[in-house]
């Protein structure tokens, strides 16, 4: 029995989706795996991204010996130049994943400072004492990979997201004798994605898009927009083959669809003729049959190219009637609404829209597991302890359930939050532990400045205004030389409610002189501090709205 102890942590990506980070620590060596973002929900006002937070990592970076990256994904990559500028530690990943990652890093300017190292699935590294090999796996994007840590305690397995594509579109096949071998010389632990636990059955293969992207394709009059995730680097290569087909050139609309088509051709991972892509302002140079517009925008962002151009707000792009729109995609939960409103935007232009669930097209298929596969997955590994990852709680304890049916014991399964640590003694398992766990919000150059009384405050301006008292105040004898003055935004015009300010300026000067009779040694805070409860009052009895109430003392 080996006494050195080996911890398994969720930093993010569990109980959500998105912002993936997971530490396997064994004794004194730390090693990361992915560092995602994920987007913000409405509440979250003015936020550009959600990062893990990784106080944890950074109390313990002298153990830190590296981040294994499993694939290109925004959720698995989105928070690496975050992370990296609080953090700086040697990255592992795949050629297309490093091409994604660098991408990232010079765009933050961090490029030249981080170490970076290619792997690949016949890759052997030791990180720390801890001997690391990979298997390759199938999913939405070239170059994923899972990950065995051979640890002094027992081996530990992350999958990493995937799926079992027996006909992947570009030959990358799932290495499933390999994950046998790793299966049939013992898995102590094992962390799988848990994304489609709730969908039966096996995950339709990639190729199945193409003959439905093509066929629409041809029966295409018009210009078409076809829109899809940008890093979905099979689907891309599948639209490419349906353009060829049908003698159409290639126009991109979205900074993020240019960035991955120019990365992954340049690498090889896309094949393309050198004469197919037309700018954007060469567009209008052709007939509409001839010109395919591949665009981001698949879930909806009015901001992304196909919400401008839905709503007739790009620069170089229009639809016209008879032109088809694609989604090659469906709606990420909670986007619903959002990808709807661009739809009705389109058909309000007269084009043709196929959109919908995958099933109902034949346009989108997952790269994601279903139950069958994430059983076969547990079935070559069969893990002594399972955690299942990448999810919202439906998920992991559907896959719980998926677990115990193919034999591992319930008393070995942990569903965990972030920050719950696993900790393994001898032949045992236990979770009675936390670390400090949490998000961290970037807004524009900020990485965690943003907390929640900052956004407290922007949800009140956002629901009920401001008001603003302005007083001016002599410095020699404390007596009110101007003011109050007020302003009003997104609370009241002003104008059309002048009784109301009055009535706010007779409460200001009637709290400023009873405070001046009984505080004529200031302080100028107990000043405000009763100018804003005394108003708050009086405009919440009289609107029922609790603007925010900022009054300004002025010395002259």
């Amino acid at each position: 029995m080996n006494n050195q102890k080996l911890s398994i942590i969720p930093l993010g990506g569990v109980n959500e989706i998105g912002k993936n980070m997971y530490v396997i620590q064994s004794g004194d060596d730390l090693i990361v795996v992915d560092c995602g973002s994920k987007f913000p929900d409405e509440s979250l006002l003015g936020i550009d991204v959600i990062i893990p937070d990784i106080s944890y990592l950074i109390e313990n970076q002298d153990k830190v010996r590296g981040l294994v990256v499993t694939h290109g994904h925004e959720d698995h990559i989105g928070g690496i130049p975050y992370i990296i500028k609080q953090l700086n530690m040697p990255i592992y990943a795949t050629r297309l994943t490093l091409g994604l990652i660098k991408g990232k890093l010079k765009e933050h300017g961090l490029l030249g400072t981080t170490i970076l190292h290619q792997i690949d699935p016949h890759s052997e590294i030791t990180l720390g004492s801890v001997p690391l090999t990979f298997f390759s796996t199938n999913h939405s994007i070239p170059d994923c990979l899972g990950i065995a840590f051979h640890t002094p305690q027992g081996t530990v397995v992350h999958t990493g997201d995937f799926k079992f594509d027996l006909t992947p579109v570009n030959n990358q096949y799932a290495d499933i004798h390999k994950m046998a071998d790793i299966g049939k010389n013992g898995v102590l632990a094992l962390l799988s994605e848990s994304t489609n636990a709730e969908r039966p059955g096996f995950t339709p293969s990639e190729r199945l898009v193409g003959a439905n992207i093509l066929e629409a394709f041809v029966n295409a009059d018009g210009m078409i927009f076809i829109t899809t995730f940008a890093s979905n680097v099979h689907r891309l290569q599948q639209i490419i083959d349906a353009a060829i087909k049908t003698d159409r050139k290639i126009a991109l609309a979205g900074r993020s669809m240019v960035n991955v088509v120019e990365i992954a051709s340049t690498l090889g991972y896309l094949n393309m003729p050198s004469n197919m892509l037309v700018d954007l302002a060469e567009v209008n140079k052709y007939k509409r049959d001839e010109i395919v517009v591949a665009c981001t925008g698949s879930q909806g962002e009015p901001m992304a190219a196909l919400g401008r151009i839905a709503s007739g707000n790009h620069r170089q792009l229009s639809v016209s009637a008879g032109d088809t729109v694609i989604f090659a995609s469906s709606p990420i939960p909670g986007n619903e609404r959002n990808v709807a409103r661009i739809v009705d935007n389109l058909f309000e232009r007269r084009a043709k829209v196929i959109y919908g669930s995958g099933s109902n097209t034949g346009m989108h298929v997952s790269g994601h597991a279903s139950q069958e596969e994430l059983k076969l997955m547990l079935t070559l590994m069969k893990p002594e302890y399972f955690i299942p990852i990448h999810g919202e709680y439906r998920m992991l304890h559907l896959h719980r359930i998926l677990a115990e049916s193919v034999g591992v014991k319930s008393s070995n399964i942990f569903i965990l939050n972030n920050g719950d640590v696993v900790d393994f003694a001898g032949s045992e398992a236990f979770q009675e532990r936390r670390v400090t766990n949490g998000d961290t919000y970037v807004d524009g150059l900020g990485i965690g400045d943003v907390g929640n009384v900052v956004l407290r405050d922007r949800k009140v301006l956002s629901a009920d205004g401001i008001l603003i008292i302005v007083i001016t105040f002599g410095k020699s004898d404390n007596k009110i030389v101007s003011g109050p003055d007020i302003i009003s935004r997104g609370f009241v015009f002003v104008k059309e409610s002048e009784g109301l300010m009055e009535e706010v300026h007779r409460i200001t000067m009637q709290q400023m002189e009873l405070l001046q009779e009984t505080n004529l040694h200031k302080p100028w805070n107990l000043y405000k501090q009763n100018i804003k409860e005394s108003v708050g009052k009086f405009l919440y009895t009289k609107t029922k709205r609790r603007p925010m109430i900022l009054p300004i003392i002025i010395l002259v």
